[in-house]
């Protein structure tokens, strides 16, 4: 699998971040995060205006190595043709949900952005638009490079042994 710009798609929650940091560690390739474009402001779900996010995307996508990662459809089919794999971390919803309770422990229960992210994420499979299960189904199926469809924490697991990828400082899914 030739991994030299590799992008990392999935529900929010699924590893994605967790996945791309190890990747990028073991590649030493810079690992761009969509959320850090996508958003001005994550803590008051500030949206960058739409053109400026694909362009400062395509700019990280010009070079020659990397991983890249995120949930944005929108923005992961403008760079597709970059690719040199493509990985979908084909997470169950519930364990999504479990995840982020999990990385999001500091917030609490009533907090509002939590209980959006929560639901954003239980609703992967059922969500239109872009960033759903169906938008990156389309994305996956229509990509003719390597790709890998990861379904669960022990295919995760089995592809971080199979490419010898080591501990990371942000570890932990």
């Amino acid at each position: 699998m030739d991994l030299t710009r590799t992008l990392i798609i999935g529900n929010s929650g699924s590893g994605k971040s967790w996945l791309a940091s190890r990747l990028a560690g073991h590649l030493q390739v810079p690992w761009v995060d969509l959320d850090s474009i996508h958003w001005v402001s994550d803590e008051d779900s500030i949206a960058r205006p739409r053109a400026e996010a694909l362009g400062m995307a395509r700019v990280a996508a010009s070079d020659e190595r990397w991983v890249i990662e995120g949930v944005y459809g929108w923005m992961v089919s403008e760079l597709i043709h970059r690719a040199t794999a493509l990985i979908w971390l084909c997470v169950e919803d519930e364990e999504c949900v479990a995840n982020i309770r999990q990385r999001e422990a500091q917030r609490g229960e009533n907090d509002d952005l939590m209980i959006a992210l929560l639901d954003w994420a239980g609703s992967y499979r059922m969500r239109e638009g872009s960033s759903g299960f169906a938008a990156h189904q389309c994305l996956f199926d229509g990509f003719s490079g390597s790709k890998l469809q990861l379904m669960d924490r022990s295919e995760v697991t089995a592809f971080i042994r199979v490419h010898r990828l080591g501990k990371q400082p942000r570890d932990g899914i």
